[in-house]
Order: structure tokens, then sequence, then C-alpha cells
């Protein structure tokens, strides 16, 4: 008899529990976003036969662009993990510097639709005679990073980060973020080899 009576007893307070667990509204939780692990800063050295050298992440892959003789120093810079691109384009100045960064000028702001802001960081290493620009858009467009590189005279380099998913700027933040260290490593490394 005392065991039906602890039977019955915990029976009820397991069903008092139940009730009182299912009398708030269950709001269901956002979704999460995947944990992403990155790896350490390491560069290396990328020379080719282009008019430019510079330093890339080790965790990178530089791929050829195209075989075409106009683009023969166009090359993307992929990072296989984080499924981004750095699509690197190079053009020889010949009177035409103005064209060139109005072009990268007006490649960027097509992105004011999706964009909050568009911020400019001007950069200049006279010791290495590079100038040129990085272009950091805000909100979810499709490329947060593009920038070019001049030495004023023979050289112009220009590149744009572009990503293998749909732009969301709340779970992309932090590979936002990790990538721009490494251009601006890009453009610091950055040397003409004439």
């Amino acid at each position: 008899m005392k065991f039906v009576i602890k039977i019955s007893l915990l029976f009820l307070l397991f069903f008092a529990f139940l009730v009182m667990g299912c009398s708030e509204n269950y709001t269901p939780k956002p979704r999460g976003y995947f944990r992403i692990t990155f790896p350490n800063k390491t560069y290396k050295s990328f020379e080719s036969n282009a008019p430019y050298k510079f330093e890339i992440p080790e965790y990178s892959v530089m791929l050829k662009y195209s075989s075409d003789k106009d683009e023969a120093w166009w090359y993307n810079l992929f990072f296989p993990e984080m499924k981004g691109t750095i699509h690197i384009s190079y053009s020889s100045v010949k009177d035409n510097l103005n064209k060139y960064i109005e072009d990268s000028r007006s490649l960027v702001y097509k992105h004011t639709i999706k964009a909050d802001a568009i911020n400019e960081q001007t950069f200049i290493n006279r010791d290495k005679n590079i100038y040129g620009v990085l272009y950091e858009i805000k909100g979810n467009a499709a490329s947060p990073y593009q920038f070019f590189v001049t030495d004023s005279s023979k050289h112009f380099l220009r590149g744009a980060l572009y990503f293998n998913v749909h732009p969301n700027k709340d779970s992309l933040s932090p590979v936002f973020n990790f990538i721009k260290t490494d251009i601006i490593h890009l453009m610091e490394s950055l040397e003409w080899k004439n």
C-alpha cells in the first residue's frame, strides 16, 4: 500500500511539474550562426612574373584569373575555409590614372543600394611609392572591402573582396574583420618590381 501511495505521489508531482512547465508561452530561440575558428596570422611571399609582389596569408590560395593577355597579372586570392575571394586586377598606367581611380570609385559606390555607409581610408607609403584607398562598405552589400594602390605613373592594382555566401553582416562580421587585416597587410607589403 505504501508503495502504491509513493508511486501515486511521484506521478502527481511529475504531472504538477509538467503542468507548471507548460503554463508559459514558448518562444523559439533564433537560429545560431556557425562557429568560426580563425587560423594564426602568418604570411608568405607571393611572387610571379607580374610587375608587383606582396605577402599573402598562409591559409589562402592564389589562383590565376585568366590566360588572356590583357589580364595576364590578374589573380584571385581565395580563402577556402571562409569562402571568400579577393579579386585582384592589374593595369599599366599610361595617362589614364584618373580613369582607373574613377572606375574603382564607381564600382565601390554601386553598392550604395545595400550599403549602410562607405568609409574611405587613404593609404600612403612614400618610401615604396605606393598610394591608395581602402573602401569599407558597411551593411549587407556583396563586397565589404575594396581597394586600389598605385605609384601614380606606371602601376595600378585593384582588389575587391567577395564571399560565396548570402551577405549577412551579422554573421560575417568576424570574417570581414579578420580578412581586413590581411588586405591591409597586402597593401603594406606591396612592392613594385620596376
